[in-house]
């Protein structure tokens, strides 16, 4: 339906801003040093339980050993890549700076790859048992937190964010799986999240959706291993009011939800940031007339916090699940190669999605029984799903018809 810029409308928008308000005040109170963490939050972390649990990774290495499908050939294709390579050696630097576009570039591939490799080590040790590739995967989160200091330039929240989401993935395994990580190597590594990537993500971003959704999957997985209550809470919060700010309902109205204090109030304001789309239908995102890559960022840090807020017994899912299950079918569905319609971003999208359909897809189809049929067929053609070289890497290995989530 389309909105446009009547009496009606602009009530409309009043009413939605007033109605996150209270939301958004909880934004600026939860999570200080000296507040009390709200009582839905976990009272005690999970271990293993970012992104992956206990129990997913002991199916995982099961049905590898088993040489059972699609999770031995995702396997096979992780430990073929570089970042399984027992001689991968990390870069770390003490700053990192990265521009707009990766200019300048001083750091940045060379830290996003270094956590996406100790993670990626950290699963092969989950799954062979051998202590070469855990030792690797200590060696690389070592020799960052003894260099890493600051993030400058104009993208450093994205890029703390990219590389702060990866990290805790590969530490929740080692030091919870009795990989021999000394104690004082985990102490400067929690100090390392906290006063290096917390910081510059807790508070979250006014740009594009993308950027807060990835900063909000960074400050939960660093809550978790830090065993903050009070910055999951914070982060918690933050990501169910961005959520709807990025993927549109129809049950939303004829103007996409905002977010409180983001400075876009008007419909012109919202419509604007949405890229000037005024057709508006359920799964739409802010930025699918943006590119699909960038919106593909989006719902995956969505799928990975619910997923990880799900180990830790805080089932988000009622809140975000019918919008991502609704954003994921409908880019499926052009991926897929569906003709675009000429009220969609002008009749053209700049396609590349990415390997991000596979937690939200087994959350959403496989565990909790929804139809997704051009999910599904994406899925699983594109099969094993690899690594977008930023911050998605292996989830055909960790999440295809993967039956587990809690201990």
């Amino acid at each position: 339906m389309r909105a446009g810029r009547s009496g009606a409308t602009g009530a409309l928008v009043a009413a939605a801003v007033s109605a996150t308000v209270a939301v958004g005040l909880l934004l600026s109170t939860a999570g200080t040093a000296s507040g009390t963490a709200p009582t839905d939050v976990p009272t005690t972390f999970t271990h293993p339980g970012v992104h992956v649990s206990r129990p997913q990774l002991d199916f995982v290495r099961q049905q590898v050993q088993a040489g059972a499908q699609p999770w031995r050939g995702a396997y096979d294709s992780m430990m073929g890549s570089r970042y399984a390579s027992l001689s991968y050696t990390p870069h770390p630097r003490a700053v990192v700076e990265c521009g707009s576009y990766s200019n300048p570039n001083n750091g940045c591939t060379d830290e996003r790859e270094d956590a996406i490799a100790a993670y990626t080590h950290a699963l092969a040790w989950s799954v062979t048992g051998d202590a070469r590739y855990a030792q690797k995967s200590i060696s690389l989160m070592n020799a960052w937190s003894l260099v890493i200091r600051d993030h400058t330039s104009s993208n450093a929240p994205l890029q703390t964010a990219w590389a702060g989401s990866v990290w805790p993935r590969a530490a929740e395994i080692i030091r919870y799986t009795g990989a021999g990580w000394a104690s004082a190597d985990v102490d400067r590594f929690e100090t390392m999240l906290r006063n290096v990537y917390l910081p510059e993500v807790v508070n979250g971003s006014n740009s594009n959706g993308n950027w807060e959704l990835s900063m909000m999957e960074a400050a939960v997985g660093i809550a978790v291993f830090l065993d903050d209550r009070n910055v999951y809470a914070s982060a918690r919060q933050r990501f169910l009011v961005r959520v709807p700010a990025f993927i549109y309902l129809t049950s939303d109205g004829s103007v996409p939800r905002t977010v409180p204090g983001s400075g876009r109030d008007t419909p012109d304001e919202i419509f604007s940031y949405w890229h000037n789309q005024r057709t508006l239908v359920n799964g739409l995102s802010q930025e699918t007339c943006r590119d699909f890559t960038h919106t593909g960022y989006g719902i995956s840090a969505i799928s990975h916090v619910a997923e990880t807020a799900a180990i830790q017994g805080d089932d988000l899912y009622p809140q975000v699940g019918e919008r991502l299950r609704h954003a994921l079918g409908f880019h499926s569905t052009y991926q897929r190669g569906a003709a675009v319609p000429s009220w969609l971003c002008g009749g053209s999208v700049k396609l590349g999605l990415g390997p991000v359909t596979e937690v939200g897809f087994n959350a959403l189809h496989n565990r909790q029984g929804h139809a997704m049929t051009n999910t599904q067929a994406l899925t699983e053609s594109t099969r094993p799903q690899g690594t977008n070289n930023l911050f998605v890497a292996w989830e055909t290995l960790t999440h295809a018809n993967n039956p587990h989530v809690l201990p």
